[in-house]
């Protein structure tokens, strides 16, 4: 994982939108380690609003409307999700300490969901951070086909909406590429972010 890192003993959610606020952001080695870690990647996945690519497969899924899209409807299950171990996915850096530090901002307003639903089933969705015009995404799910997809194309026009001006992605993946992420060098993401916090924080 290219980028510092560094222990943090002890945490707590203002601390943590500090942090945020001058490009680090959490992590622990595994669902069992109770550790916590800052970490500043050299190279830093954003997706630019303006580059955003939506598949022309994905577009018409999107227009069918297999699911039920809802924000914030079920902060504790999306997190839960995203934390537990698939075959696809074998760990997971999201332990306890993140699960009850995220859950503290969800309650004062900076941690959000989307969220897909079949029926009374939640089959799909992603978590983040709002804080000034910047979305720091963090993690996502998916039970469905396409379900996680989803989350992120409404996610975008939502930000889109809202006046957002930069989503965060941290690292860049070929899944994330396709949607158009890129990768910005830690200075240039510096003044992204600087941008970003001199905004007053908006409502998600």
């Amino acid at each position: 994982m290219a980028g510092s890192r560094r222990k943090s003993p002890g945490i707590t959610p203002e601390i943590l939108l500090r942090a945020y606020s001058i490009g680090l952001f959490p992590m622990a080695e595994s669902a069992d380690d109770p550790e916590i870690f800052w970490v500043e990647p050299e190279l830093r996945g954003v997706l630019p609003f303006d580059d955003f690519h939506v598949s022309k497969s994905l577009a018409k899924t999107v227009r069918r409307k297999p699911f039920d899209i809802r924000f914030d409807h079920a902060f504790d299950q999306v997190i839960a999700a995203c934390a537990e171990e698939t075959s696809g996915r074998p760990s997971t850096w999201i332990n306890r300490t993140i699960r009850s530090l995220y859950a503290t901002l969800f309650d004062m307003g900076h941690a959000h969901t989307v969220e897909a639903w079949d029926g009374d089933e939640l089959v799909g969705g992603l978590y983040g951070v709002s804080l000034g015009s910047a979305f720091f995404g963090e993690s996502m799910f998916s039970r469905r086909t396409d379900a996680s997809k989803i989350c992120l194309v409404h996610l975008v026009e939502r930000l889109r909406e809202k006046g957002f001006t930069l989503l965060d992605t941290q690292f860049t993946t070929e899944h994330l590429k396709t949607f158009g992420a890129i990768d910005v060098a830690k200075a240039d993401y510096g003044v992204l972010l600087a941008a970003a916090m001199e905004s007053p924080h908006l409502k998600f």
